[in-house]
């Protein structure tokens, strides 16, 4: 039964991208909708984005931001305020050119992200330093039309947050948009037991309008890297396009220095292909929205459903729980739920209740062990703690396994032949050799790490004297 079962999940190690289709759509993360590229978030997948959501959520409110909502759709005229903005977006913009049967004098954007709304907003209620700073955050859809897509990773539209703040001076906005990647790692290291690396966009590689950009980059079971979260300190730009300005306690005008921060639903695909094994999903018991389900044996005999139930009241003192009274057979739903990555599947049969006890099953490693009932409620919770911290540990071993340096361009071609992973390498700053290097390897700047390391004192492109170590991968 569990080999016939499995066989609907393609192995990752045959054909990684198919593996994850499979474990996205047979897990009820999603369905496909009939408009290319975009998704239907199934029950089971929203409440793990709701999760998700909700420890970030609860995070952006402790730094001191307040939830907005602004419109979907931005007038072209607004959104060609800031040169570098529109010129980054203007592949991906839907247009919205028709009202009814009626054509629209001027056309409209579907939002890409909200930066131009936001500064719209902003140039009419600040005025003084004293309504600064203001810290404002969303909860929205965007619409990119992507040319590739994937299930959560890259989709026309998707779920995001969306910070936008505005500052006094370039140092506070700064101070904002490190505090806000810091806490980014945070939910992916604490809640989805992602590993990640802090670090800074290249030039190239930053937000489009943008002074800077920094970065969270994840390592993907299969060896590519994924941008998890971004931080941008956008600096005056904006504020002078828009016109954005304050009088400060000297009584002069000043422009306002802005921040930008983003986290999407395309963490959920991180934690897919970082945690998940040929068996489907594998989700860490802080984001899971069922921690423990109970799978009764033979509950059609007399107490059994009974006694489940009542088990599952207690439990839900410490952990979510979910119980399956289902007629299907306990083959079938321990494979369902071994499948939905359910981090521990409890099992309580007639003989069960007779000794006073419990079998517990990880989901992580397959382990099973029985557990008296009386000590469920304290078990339980050191189990959960347990699979959280391994999954980190696994997921960090994995990444530093695959984590090489170069000293050359030869020596990074080599490697990533070999095997896809980070490379640690140093750069001389030039970007016509990052476009060398993504031209000849494929391979991007992933950051420029806070953490720094002295590979060699040369260039790994053309040789010259180089300070900055680059992380660089092939990426999602």
């Amino acid at each position: 039964m569990a080999k016939e079962f499995v066989k609907e999940i393609t192995s990752m190690d045959e054909d990684f991208a198919q593996w994850y289709t499979d474990v996205v759509t047979k897990a009820d993360l999603i369905d496909y909708s009939s408009v290319r590229g975009s998704m239907i978030i199934r029950p089971y997948g929203y409440s793990l984005w709701d999760n998700i959501k909700n420890e970030l959520d609860s995070r952006i409110k402790e730094t001191g931001h307040e939830n907005v909502y602004m419109p979907l759709f931005i007038p072209e005229s607004l959104l060609q305020k800031e040169k570098d903005h529109i010129e980054g977006f203007a592949p991906e913009v839907a247009w919205v050119t028709h009202g009814g049967s009626e054509e629209l004098a001027e056309r409209l954007v579907v939002r890409p992200t909200s930066e131009v709304l936001f500064c719209e907003h902003y140039k009419n209620i600040i005025h003084s330093y004293r309504d600064l700073p203001k810290l404002y955050n969303q909860w929205a859809n965007v619409v990119r039309w992507e040319k590739t897509t994937r299930p959560f990773l890259r989709t026309l539209e998707f779920l995001w947050q969306e910070g936008h703040t505005c500052h006094a001076t370039d140092e506070e906005a700064l101070d904002e948009t490190v505090k806000m990647l810091k806490v980014y790692a945070d939910v992916c290291e604490n809640i989805l037991a992602i590993p990640v690396v802090q670090g800074q966009k290249t030039e190239k590689e930053k937000f489009a309008g943008a002074k800077l950009t920094y970065t969270i980059e994840s390592l993907m079971h299969d060896g590519k890297a994924l941008q998890t979260g971004t931080s941008h300190h956008l600096g005056d730009g904006f504020a002078k396009a828009f016109g954005i300005q304050y009088t400060d306690k000297e009584g002069q005008l000043q422009y306002v220095q802005q921040t930008s921060w983003g986290f999407t639903t395309r963490v959920i695909g991180a934690m897919i292909m970082v945690h998940g094994d040929d068996r489907g999903l594998v989700i860490p018991p802080n984001a899971a929205p069922t921690q423990v389900m109970i799978v009764p044996i033979a509950q059609h005999k007399e107490g059994v459903l009974d006694f489940a139930y009542e088990l599952k009241s207690k439990l839900s003192n410490v952990a979510r729980v979910g119980i399956d009274a289902s007629d299907k057979k306990p083959g079938w739903k321990f494979n369902e739920y071994e499948m939905k990555g359910i981090p521990v599947r409890l099992e309580v049969g007639p003989k069960d209740i007779e000794k006073g006890q419990a079998v517990l099953a990880r989901r992580d490693t397959g382990e099973k062990f029985f557990v008296s009932l009386e000590d469920l409620e304290t078990k339980l919770p050191e189990l959960l703690e347990d699979i959280q911290r391994s999954l980190y540990e696994k997921a960090k071993n994995h990444r530093e396994d695959k984590t090489n340096a170069a000293l050359n361009l030869d020596e990074f071609k080599t490697v990533l032949e070999k095997e896809t992973g980070f490379i640690k390498a140093m750069w001389c700053g030039d970007r016509a050799c990052e476009d060398k290097i993504k031209e000849e390897t494929t391979a991007t700047s992933r950051c420029i790490p806070f953490e720094q390391e002295q590979v060699s004192e040369k260039c790994v492109c053309c040789g010259k004297e180089a300070e900055k170590m680059v992380l660089w991968a092939k990426a999602y």
